[in-house]
């Protein structure tokens, strides 16, 4: 049977696979399990829970609330608030757990459930297992003053746009910056944010009806930002996902900078404070050689790990780092926040052009990207991937005749019979002509 949690946490269709009945137990389930591992010792449990505004968050968040209640855990009901607002008001208020409904940047009508640990931190893997295994277990119900008080957290948001602006370097008097929320979890808070913050503020896709999450907008859809950045002549445009996890940006020009640009514009901006430990960026193997290539020059060692967030925020842990991310936007920042915080990300992003008086454009040129292709290889026996030495020394010639001026990446996919073949080099052309040739190798060897 098929695990239950994903990378980040269980997410699917709302009401076929993500159902109220799912988000109630699994919110026992998560309670009891805590309470067996020690986390409630000593005193009466606290929850903090927020959703994003998919109209079925409505319904989980409403079971998700009503199962740690029932599981004698007070709750503090959030209401619509980012994914990393949650996390920094677990930590803040000292609660024992949180759980956050959204399914991050998927179409309106997925939706999913996340939980976190004291601290704000995502739960271990172990953790994971235990809940899952403790689903529709019996129990004995408390009763009485046992059973948890749920109140709604009123000044959740202004604490949370607080924790931003303080550990802002810079204010932002003199920018102009366009937000598209996603119509999301953000609509509200990013541009409270950033106009606290002394920018002018333009915002789009901030007009949430349950509906139009992510619906041709935010950090998936970021055409609209780049004519709206050129229609107002802002110097920034901001764009996040529908649990404002992840940014991306556009120039004055209405040019994308993606995740690995910021990454690099942020990694400098820290070292140049003293403030990136051990002079180390943590980016997974999916981010661009041209990144690595610049932050070599400006003495910043680039840690990879596996695709994946978790992946990141586990090396970054591990290493004592302070800034990691992925190519998506996706940026960690552990001095400020437990996970890949968006608006963050951009306050971060735009304190640093006020700081220089540099607009994006030029910090962005810190690198050149490299050309990329990508093929997904379907159909295969990816369990064989390793084992074939066909594949392999088709891979080790293909990295002989890059050189040191390009790479290759060959990775299974997590969910499908695909393999992905990834391909950077100097040039487009020759980047195309190798991976494809290594296409065409995995295909013959690895058919089902």
């Amino acid at each position: 049977m098929a695990r239950l949690f994903g990378t980040d946490g269980v997410r699917g269709l709302a009401n076929r696979d993500i159902t109220a009945e799912l988000a109630l137990d699994l919110s026992v389930a998560a309670a009891h399990v805590l309470a067996e591992v020690g986390e409630f010792q000593g005193h009466r449990p606290v929850a903090v829970v927020g959703r994003d505004p998919r109209a079925s968050g409505e319904f989980l968040s409403a079971a998700t609330v009503a199962g740690l209640a029932s599981a004698g855990v007070d709750v503090r009901d959030a209401g619509v608030l980012p994914t990393p607002a949650i996390a920094f008001l677990v930590a803040d208020q000292e609660a024992d757990l949180g759980a956050m409904l959204s399914a991050s940047h998927n179409p309106m009508p997925d939706n999913g459930i996340k939980f976190f640990a004291r601290g704000g931190h995502k739960l271990a893997d172990e953790l994971e297992d235990r809940i899952e295994k403790r689903l529709r277990a019996d129990w004995e119900r408390p009763v009485g003053t046992g059973v948890g008080r749920i109140t709604p957290f009123v000044d959740g948001a202004d604490r949370y746009v607080a924790h931003l602006l303080g550990v802002l370097p810079h204010r932002l008097e003199g920018l102009h910056v366009v937000i598209d929320a996603a119509n999301g979890a953000a609509s509200v808070v990013a541009p409270a944010a950033f106009e606290a913050a002394g920018a002018r503020v333009t915002v789009i896709g901030a007009d949430p009806n349950g509906e139009n999450i992510n619906e041709d907008c935010g950090s998936t859809h970021i055409g609209g930002l780049q004519q709206a950045v050129v229609a107002a002549g802002a110097d920034v445009g901001i764009a996040l996902d529908g649990d404002a996890d992840r940014c991306l940006a556009v120039d004055a020009d209405g040019r994308p900078v993606d995740g690995d640009q910021i990454m690099a514009i942020l990694a400098v901006a820290l070292k140049d404070a003293g403030r990136l430990r051990h002079d180390t960026l943590v980016a997974t193997v999916m981010s661009n050689l041209g990144m690595i290539r610049a932050l070599d020059e400006h003495g910043i060692t680039v840690l990879q790990t596996a695709v994946g967030d978790r992946y990141v925020l586990e090396g970054m842990k591990e290493g004592g780092y302070s800034l990691g991310g992925e190519q998506s936007g996706h940026v960690v920042m552990l001095d400020h926040g437990t996970t890949g915080d968006g608006t963050l990300t951009g306050l971060m992003l735009a304190a640093r052009m006020a700081a220089t008086g540099k607009p994006l454009a030029e910090l962005a040129g810190i690198m050149s990207h490299f050309p990329q292709v990508l093929v997904n290889v379907p159909d295969v026996d990816k369990a064989r991937l390793e084992s074939s030495t066909v594949v392999s020394d088709a891979v080790t010639a293909a990295e002989n005749e890059l050189g040191d001026t390009g790479r290759v990446l060959l990775r299974k996919s997590g969910t499908e019979p695909v393999v992905r073949v990834m391909v950077e080099a100097a040039d487009e052309q020759q980047a195309t002509e190798v991976a494809h040739r290594l296409v065409g190798v995995v295909q013959a060897e690895l058919a089902l």
